[in-house]
């Protein structure tokens, strides 16, 4: 970890460690603002005292952040388009850096302070496209080319089903319940349990399912949440030193390889399928050899660009990425990025059977092996992080959750219910690769069963959180806009 800083300039070294402090701290916030909800339900209905609750949340935190995968983190990563970062001088990369950490960890304390459950998800992404909006504006480039509409089309569109989801499953899981288990003393809330059975905690089935439904969706909201640090860590990490990692200097002479040959196939693949892919990839209009000096990503120069991959990354002279220098090595990220994003428009046509389109996402899958990446250090790091954060300051958010939700406490039925959709839901948007907001995710669950139940809804609480839900995006852009704004100017 300690070898990143070697060879550094003073000042971008001394940028690049406050800048990672500041990605810990925003996870370590995440870990007792949205981790709270995670525990809010079990130690509500007393089924574990809060100290084991919250310890054992976190240790589930960690190994979801370590068995969670790159998927979601490289979902953030790509909601700014690539030549952002990769144009972007060391400079300016730590002025955006700095802009999104600072609105995101001022937004998510203030919420957490005001005991409401607001998304981090939601804040970390209305950071990030705020910076990309402001760096349009400034440098004059269209605002279709300032964030990656494409990605955020789709993070944007999960963060808001998944909650639409959750309150509707929640509820159903609950009306089923009520049908088939009726009398059960899982419908009673943790206060008529105490007053009309004399015991304090919830019957052992429905304890253990509360216990284990709370780990999972501490499992589930490491693996996303933890995923979107370890994104965040790699925005810092390719917004102020790119030279080192733009590309996985860890790849081996195979991998590097397994790279090179995955261009080889596609081009062979483009030109096999060339009376249909003729016109939409310009195949015999551009010389292979003509590639721009300028950065551009388009279907049209995808020959040229595979042709300039493979020279550069040929086999016999490539054994490790040590021996290209700091311009090539982004030039390459920026050519196989492309590449990705052509096969993937290219699998999509009308035309592409299931086999090719198979095909098509195996060679992707070598294609990005070495540039979505995260170094270990990094994974523990923010394992580390969360899993700690989720050990303080759960207290503001669990009462909200258990009784300013509804109208009355919430029973042990409701609570299983709610974690058992919400860790699902988690569960799916990993394999999807798309973040979720496990904070709305849960909190629309209670809603949803406390609709069924009929126990009815607070006003206030449900106005607080839903005005949370809506403001959190924008304000998160507007600020990380102003801090950005606000450097910029500074810088120059």
């Amino acid at each position: 970890m300690f070898s990143l800083f070697s060879g550094l300039d003073f000042t971008v070294g001394i940028s690049l460690f406050f800048a990672l402090a500041f990605v810990l701290a925003f996870e370590c916030i995440n870990g007792f603002h949205d981790t709270a909800n995670a525990v809010a339900t079990v130690i509500y209905t007393k089924a574990m005292p809060p100290h084991l609750a919250v310890g054992a949340s976190g240790i589930f935190n960690f190994f979801g952040v370590l068995l969670g995968g790159l998927s979601v983190a490289y979902a953030i990563v790509h909601l700014l388009p690539v030549d952002l970062l990769l144009n972007a001088a060391s400079t300016q990369g730590m002025v955006m850096v700095f802009s999104l950490l600072a609105s995101a960890i001022l937004w998510n304390f203030g919420t957490w302070y005001l005991g409401l459950p607001a998304s981090s998800s939601h804040t970390l992404i209305g950071s990030i496209l705020g910076v990309g909006l402001t760096n349009a504006l400034i440098t004059g480039i269209p605002i279709t080319h300032g964030i990656n509409w494409k990605k955020a089309t789709e993070v944007m569109l999960s963060l808001v089903i998944s909650p639409t989801l959750g309150f509707v499953i929640a509820a159903i899981l609950l009306l089923l319940l009520k049908r088939f288990r009726a009398n059960s003393r899982m419908h009673k809330t943790p206060m008529e349990r105490q007053s009309i059975d004399g015991k304090k905690h919830p019957p052992f089935w429905t304890r253990l399912v509360l216990i284990a439904s709370a780990m999972g969706v501490s499992f589930a909201h490491g693996s996303n949440d933890g995923q979107k640090g370890v994104g965040l860590v790699m925005l810092v990490l390719i917004g102020i030193v790119p030279g080192k990692f733009v590309l996985d200097m860890d790849s081996t002479a195979y991998e590097i390889q397994r790279t090179h040959d995955a261009a080889v196939h596609m081009q062979q693949f483009y030109e096999r399928n060339g009376d249909r892919l003729a016109q939409y990839l310009a195949l015999g209009k551009i010389p292979n050899h003509t590639l721009p000096q300028a950065f551009k990503c388009s279907p049209e120069l995808t020959l040229p660009t595979i042709n300039e991959l493979t020279t550069t990354l040929d086999p016999s002279t490539v054994k490790d990425y040590e021996v290209l220098d700091g311009d090539t090595r982004r030039k390459v990220r920026r050519m196989l990025l492309c590449l990705d994003d052509t096969a993937k428009k290219v699998g999509s046509l009308p035309g592409v059977t299931t086999a090719e389109r198979n095909d098509l996402d195996k060679l992707r899958k070598d294609l990005t092996a070495t540039t979505e990446y995260a170094p270990t250090w990094v994974i523990f790091a923010i394992a580390m992080a969360l899993g700690l954060g989720t050990m303080i300051g759960w207290r503001r958010v669990v009462l909200t959750v258990g009784e300013k939700i509804g109208q009355k406490g919430m029973t042990y039925a409701q609570g299983a219910c709610a974690q058992i959709t919400a860790t699902c839901a988690i569960g799916i948007a990993n394999i999807l690769g798309l973040p979720v907001s496990t904070t709305h995710v849960l909190s629309s669950g209670v809603a949803g069963t406390m609709v069924a139940n009929r126990s009815g809804l607070q006003g206030g609480t449900i106005k607080n959180i839903l005005i949370a839900w809506v403001l959190t995006m924008p304000a998160a852009m507007l600020l990380a806009s102003g801090f950005f704004w606000i450097g910029t100017l500074i810088i120059h």
